[in-house]
This record gives structure tokens, sequence and C-alpha cells, in this order.
């Protein structure tokens, strides 16, 4: 719990966030949560002391709605809050269909989908509850995000696409007390 709080509290430091999960709230999207980058990098940033956020690929928000898979429901929904701010690259993402993509087992869950990234660390997501409180979701827990571990998730096989990943988004060199595990 203590994470959680502290996870929270992080977060409420950041003004755009609010406006953020508001943002994403009024689609009425179901299960649905601002993941990833979003939050991991929020929170090595502070971690690091820097002042200045990191930029961001992409925010990846992710929802679960078994009734409708089309990926144009996504599109749709991502040209809605680039109507709003076009200043990220909004990622919208059905949890119910990435299976399908990834050549897996149905998932029943955001939650659930999320321990199959690759990441444990990546793995956390921010909602909005119906009292406008922030909701986490972390499947792998926060440990590894607070301790400044990436680790490869224990639900994810392929280590070589972890480790190119990793590599590839050069975490290491962007915030020097990451360590591997």
């Amino acid at each position: 719990m203590r994470y959680e709080e502290e996870l929270i509290r992080i977060l409420n430091t950041k003004e755009h966030l609010m406006r953020d999960l508001l943002w994403v709230q009024q689609l009425e999207l179901p299960n649905w949560c601002i993941a990833a980058g979003y939050v991991r990098n929020c929170v090595w940033d502070h971690l690091h002391g820097y002042t200045e956020h990191t930029p961001l690929n992409d925010v990846d928000i992710l929802y679960y709605d078994s009734s409708d898979i089309r990926e144009e429901t996504e599109k749709i929904n991502e040209i809605k809050l680039r109507n709003l701010y076009d200043g990220y690259n909004w990622s919208i993402k059905n949890q119910a269909r990435m299976h399908i993509k990834n050549d897996d087992l149905p998932f029943s869950s955001v939650a659930e989908a999320m321990t199959r990234w690759p990441e444990v660390v990546t793995a956390v997501g921010v909602r909005l509850d119906d009292h406008q409180e922030i909701e986490i979701i972390a499947p792998h827990g926060l440990d590894d995000l607070f301790n400044l571990v990436i680790r490869q998730s224990p639900y994810f096989k392929d280590k070589e696409y972890y480790l190119t990943r990793v590599r590839n988004k050069n975490w290491l060199a962007a915030w020097p007390k990451l360590r591997m595990a």
C-alpha cells in the first residue's frame, strides 16, 4: 500500500495528469486506464529528480470491451482525443482483441493483458473512479517501478525481444539509476 500512496502523491503533482484522465474518462470506455510509459516515465523522472518530463513516444490507453473488438472503434476514439489535444500520439487498444495480435489465449481483463507485457515495470495503469479519485492497476505490483528495476515479465517468454526492447528504448541511459534484474 505504501507504493500506491506514493504513486498517487507523485501523480497529483503533475498538472496535466488530471486533465488527461478526465479527457479519457469522457470517452466512456469500459475498464479503461492510461498505462505504460505515461506512468512509468513519470515515476522514473521523479525518482531521478528530473524537472522536465521525458518525452513520450505515445500515450497508451487500454480498455476492455469484448462486445466490440473492431480496431476502427479504437481509431475513432483516438481521433476524439486528438481533437481535444494533439500534443500526444494517443494509442488506444481494446485488450479484448489484443490476444489475436499476440497469438495468445483471450484475456479476461485489462489487468490480465498487462501481465503479458514484456516488462513488469511497464504493466502499471491509472484511471479515475466514480468519485474522480485515481485508481491504480498494477498486476505485478509497484516494487520494480519504485526500486528502479527492469525485469522481464514471468508471462512474457521471448527474452531476446525483451532485451532488444530495453536496449532500443535506451532506458538505462535516460535514467541511469535503473538496473536490470
